[in-house]
C-alpha cells in the first residue's frame, strides 16, 4: 500500500489534508447541539444508526465521502476525518492521518520490521506487539495526532525473493502468514488487552465500547493487499499494470488462505484491494473476489482501494473505456473508499451519465459508517469514553520498549556458527572493530513503514555497551557501495581490533515499495568488503546481515575465515543493544528462517510467473519450500542456536478411521480417486472433522548450557503423487521455552481437514486417503487415514 511515484499519486496528495494538529484532542461528531440525531444515540443497534446518518445525506455529501479525505460536514456537526495512517510495526509517518510534527507526542515505539518479528515463530509476542501499537494509536488519536483507521497487516505471501516489500510480510508460508494475521488484528482491535485505569482484561474478539451491538474496536486493521500483489517493477511490468496469472488451486492454497484467516479468525474491519489485476480483472474491480470476502468469509468492514488503484483501472490497467467506467465497476464490485481523488472527480459524471446510480454509493456508505461507529466515532466525546485516558504518557513506556527489544532477542537468526565462535566472552574481547554502511545507521534499521522511533540505537552504539575500545568505520560510502575507496581505513581498524564484526547487507535504497531487486548478491563492492576484511583480520570474522530479502551469501557460508553469519533484518529502535546481547551470549538466539533463502541462479525465474508448483518442461523449479524444486542457500525454517536441540514425538496416532457410513447430500458415498489413491472432499467431510482431530505430544530437549526458546516444526507430506501436491506443507509451529540439559513438552493439535489436506487442480481442497508422514526435524511418523 501507500506512498506511490505516479502522477495520480501526486495529484492525490495535491487533494489530500495532512493534520495540522494541535495538543489539544480533536474535534468530534455529536457535541451540542448536533448530539440530538439517531446516529448519535449510542443504545441504538449500528446498522440502524448508519441508515440514520446516511438518511440525511445529500447526493453530494454522498460523493465527499468517497475519498480517504473525508471532508466533514459541518451542518451535522461531523468534523474532517482521515481514514488513511499507518502501523505496520508501530505507529508509521507513511500516511496523512498520522503526524509526529505537531502535537506531544514526539515518537511512537518502533518494533521490529515484520519478516524479523515473524522469525520468533511466537504467536503471542505478534499479538503483543499488535496491542501495544494500538495503545499507542489510540493515545495519539485522542490528542489529534492520529486517525482510528489503520491500513495493516500486509499479509501477502512473499512469493519472490526479489520483491522489495517481502520484509513487510509474515514470510512465504500460508500458514505463518495467516496465523499472524490472526494475532496482528485480533490485538491491535482490540482482542485480549488491558488498558490504563482498566481493571479487567477484555475479551478476545473484542467488547463493546460502550452499548450498542457489543462489536466495538479499540482502532481498525485492515488486511492488505487482496490479492495476488507481489511485485513491484521488474521488467517491463509494475504493479499498476501487472497481470497476475493465477490457477484455481494456486489461488485456493497459497494467495487466498492468509486472507481468509484474516477475516473469519481475526475478524478484521478493512480489506484492501490490490493495483494488480488477477486473471485479467483488476482486483478493485472484480466483483467475485471481493464478494466472495463478505459472502463466503463473512467479512464485515469496509473495503479501501490502494492509492490510486481505482484510477488504474483506466490509468494503466485500460480495463474500462473512461474514468467514469473506472468508478461504477469499483463501487459495484464493492469497493467502498479510493484512497486519492478519483471517486471525487468522476461520480457525479458516471451518475449522469447513468453508469452510477445512487444505491451503490448508499451501500458502501453503510459499510464506513459501520466502522466508524463500532469505533466510537459517533458517540461523542472520546476523551470521555472506554480509552479516553490514553494519552502521551501511553507512548514509548518502558513496556513497549522491551517488548521491542524482546522481538529482535526471539527474531534474530543465527545462520553459522563454526566451533561456537560466537557467542564472544566479555572479558576476551579488549577491543572490537565494526565495520559497515549500516552499522552506525539508526532510524535505517526500521525498513519501510517507520515512523519517529522513540530511543533508536544503531549497532555500533549496542556493541560499546559492551566494549568501550570499538571503533567504527563504514568501509562503503553507503549500502550501494560503488566505489571500494573506504576499504583502507576499514582494513586498519580490523587489523588492531581483537575482533571485528562486519555489518552488511540491504537497506531501503535496495528493496522498498516500488523498488525490487535484480540481484540477490549482496550490492556493490559489499561482498569483497566482507572478504577482504575477512582475509586481513586477526580472527575469524563476525557477518551480521540486515534487510528483509533473502541473500545469497554462499561465499560467506563455505569461508572458514567468515566464523559466524547472523541475519537482523530490519530491527528496528532496540536493534543494537538486542545484537549486541546476542552477541556476547546475555540472549541465545533462536529465531527461524520464515522465508527461503535462494541462490542468485534463481534470478533467471521471471518474477511475473506467479505459479507457485514446479513445471520441469520449462524448466520452472517452482517457489518456496512447498514446491521449489531447487538449491537453497538457507531453507525455511533454519536457523541455529547456542544450545543443541533434539526432538523427539513422545505420542500420535497411528491410524484415523473415516466414519464408513458417511455419506454426501445426493447419497453417494464421499469416496473420488485420482491415480491410485482415493480421497474425500473436504468441504463435504465438515461435520466428520472433529473425529479427524489429534494431539501430537512432543519432547524438546536442550543439550546446551543456555536456556533458550525453541522453535517446534511439524511438517506433513501426502501419501501418493497427487498432481502439485507439496513436498510438504507446515501443520503447526509452537514456540517454547528450554531450560539447559533438560526437556520441554509440548503439545499440537492437528485438524486433519485443515493441516492434512491439499488442494487439487480445480481448486478443491480434498483429504487424501493413505499415509500422511509428520515430519519433525528428521523424525517421522506415519498417521493413515482410512475409511
Amino acid at each position: 500500500m501507500s506512498t506511490t511515484t505516479t502522477v495520480i499519486f501526486l495529484l492525490f496528495i495535491t487533494f489530500t489534508t495532512i493534520p495540522t494538529s494541535q495538543s489539544n484532542p480533536p474535534k468530534f461528531p455529536c457535541q451540542p447541539p448536533h448530539n440530538s440525531y439517531p446516529f448519535c444515540n449510542t443504545t441504538l443497534p449500528i446498522q440502524q444508526r448508519a441508515h440514520s446518518l446516511l438518511s440525511l445525506l445529500t447526493l453530494s455529501d454522498k460523493i465527499n465521502r468517497l475519498s480517504n479525505n473525508d471532508t466533514g460536514i459541518p451542518r451535522l456537526g461531523i468534523p474532517p476525518y482521515e481514514w488513511w495512517s499507518e502501523s505496520l510495526h508501530g505507529i508509521a509517518s507513511n500516511g496523512p492521518g498520522v503526524s509526529f510534527q505537531v502535537g506531544p507526542i514526539p515518537a511512537a515505539t518502533g518494533f521490529p520490521q515484520v519478516i524479523l518479528t515473524t522469525s520468533s515463530f511466537d504467536r503471542t509476542l505478534w499479538g503483543s506487539i499488535a496491542s501495544a501499537i494500538a495503545v499507542e494509536a489510540r493515545a495519539m488519536y485522542n490528542v489529534g495526532q492520529a486517525g482510528l483507521t489503520f491500513w495493516a497487516p500486509t499479509i501477502n505471501v512473499f512469493r519472490d525473493p526479489r520483491w522489495g516489500r517481502g520484509q513487510e510480510t509474515p514470510g512465504e508460508d500460508p500458514v505463518v502468514v495467516g496465523a499472524y494475521a490472526v494475532e496482528y488484528v485480533d490485538g491491535f482491535q482490540g482482542g485480549n488487552l488491558k488498558f490504563v485505569g482498566d481493571d479487567k482484561k477484555v475479551g478476545r474478539r473484542r467488547r463493546a465500547l460502550a452499548g450498542g451491538d457489543g462489536d466495538g474496536l479499540m482502532v481498525s486493521a485492515c488486511c492488505k493487499h487482496f490479492s495476488a500483489y507481489d511485485l513491484e517493477k521488474w521488467g517491463i511490468y509494475a504493479r499498476y499494470n501487472f497481470n497476475a496469472i493465477v490457477t484455481k488451486q494456486d489461488m485456493q492454497d497459497t494467495y487466498e488462505p492468509p486472507f481468509r484467516s484474516c477475516i473469519q479468525e481475526g475478524k478484521a474491519s478493512c480489506l484492501m484491494c490490490s493495483y494488480n489485476a488477477v486473471n485479467g480483472i483488476p482486483a478493485c474491480a472484480d466483483h467475485n473476489l471481493l464478494q466472495k470476502a463478505r459472502t463466503q468469509w463473512g467479512f464485515d468492514g469496509y473495503i479501501t482501494s490502494d492509492c490510486d488503484a481505482v484510477a488504474t483501472i483506466y490509468e494503466y490497467q485500460n480495463y474500462t473505456k473512461s474514468p467514469e467506467d473506472a468508478v461504477a465497476i469499483a463501487l459495484k464490485a464493492g469497493t467502498d473508499i479510493n484512497c486519492g481523488t478519483y471517486m471525487l472527480r468522476h461520480t457525479m459524471s458516471a451518475i449522469d451519465k447513468g453508469k452510477v446510480e445512487e444505491e451503490d454509493i448508499d451501500k458502501a456508505l453503510l459499510n464506513l459508517f459501520a466502522v466508524q461507529l463500532r469505533l466510537g466515532l459517533f458517540d461523542g466525546d472520546p476523551l470521555n469514553g472506554r480509552f479516553g485516558k490514553l494519552g502521551p504518557a501511553d507512548v514509548c513506556i518502558s513496556d513497549h520498549k522491551k517488548l521491542a527489544m524482546e522481538a529482535v532477542r526471539q527474531g534474530t537468526v543465527l545462520l553459522k556458527n563454526d566451533n561456537k565462535f560466537l557467542p564472544l566472552q566479555k572479558n576476551v574481547v579488549s577491543s572490537l572493530a565494526v565495520i559497515g554502511p549500516m552499522a552506525n545507521a539508526t532510524n535505517d534499521l526500521g525498513g519501510g513503514y517507520t515512523g519517529v522511533p522513540c530511543s533508536p540505537t544503531s549497532i555500533v552504539e549496542g556493541l560499546k555497551r559492551y566494549v568501550k575500545k570499538t571503533t567504527y568505520s563504514s568501509g562503503c560510502l553507503d549500502v550501494a557501495c560503488t566505489s571500494n575507496a573506504g576499504f583502507a581505513e576499514a582494513v586498519s581498524i580490523s587489523q588492531e581490533a581483537d575482533f571485528v564484526i562486519v555489518v552488511a547487507g540491504l537497506d531501503l535504497t535496495q528493496e522498498t515499495e516500488d523498488r525490487d531487486r535484480y540481484s540477490l548478491l549482496l550490492p556493490g563492492y559489499q561482498t569483497a568488503l566482507v572478504t577482504t576484511i575477512a582475509a586481513t583480520s586477526k580472527k575469524p570474522i563476525v557477518l551480521v546481515l540486515t534487510g528483509g530479502g533473502p541473500l545469497d551469501v554462499s561465499f560467506a557460508q563455505a569461508d572458514p575465515r567468515v566464523a559466524s553469519v547472523i541475519w537482523v533484518g530490519y530491527p528496528g529502535e532496540a536493534g543494537g543493544r538486542a545484537l549486541a546481547e546476542i552477541i556476547f551470549g546475555d540472549c541465545n538466539p533462536s529465531g527461524k528462517l520464515p522465508v527461503t533463502w535462494y541462490p542468485e541462479a534463481f534470478t533467471r525465474v521471471p518474477m511475473n510467473n506467479m505459479n507457485m508448483r514446479p513445471d520441469r518442461s520449462h524448466h520452472y523449479p517452482g517457489r518456496t519450500y512447498r514446491f521449489y524444486t531447487g538449491d537453497t542457500v538457507y531453507r525455511f525454517g533454519y536457523g541455529l542456536s547456542y544450545s543443541n536441540y533434539t526432538h523427539s514425538i513422545l505420542s500420535a496416532p497411528d491410524t484415523l478411521r473415516v466414519f464408513k457410513s458417511f455419506k454426501t447430500e445426493s447419497n453417494n458415498i464421499l469416496q473420488r480417486k485420482e491415480g491410485f489413491y482415493n480421497y474425500l472432499y473436504v468441504d463435504e467431510l465438515e461435520e466428520h472433522c472433529d473425529s479427524l482431530r489429534f494431539q501430537v505430544e512432543i519432547s524438546v530437549t536442550n543439550h546446551g548450557p543456555f536456556d533458550g526458546g525453541a522453535v517446534v516444526m511439524v511438517f506433513a507430506r501426502a501419501p501418493g503423487s497427487f498432481k502439485g501436491a507439496p513436498l510438504k506443507q507446515l501443520v503447526e509451529f509452537e514456540r517454547v521455552h528450554t531450560v539447559s540439559y533438560k526437556d520441554t513438552k509440548t503439545r499440537i493439535l492437528v485438524d486433519s481437514c485443515k493441516h492434512l489436506s491439499i488442494v487439487n487442480e480445480s481448486g478443491r481442497t480434498i483429504l487424501p486417503l493413505g499415509d500422511h508422514t509428520l515430519l519433525l526435524d528428521d523424525i517421522e511418523h506415519v498417521v493413515s487415514i482410512v475409511m
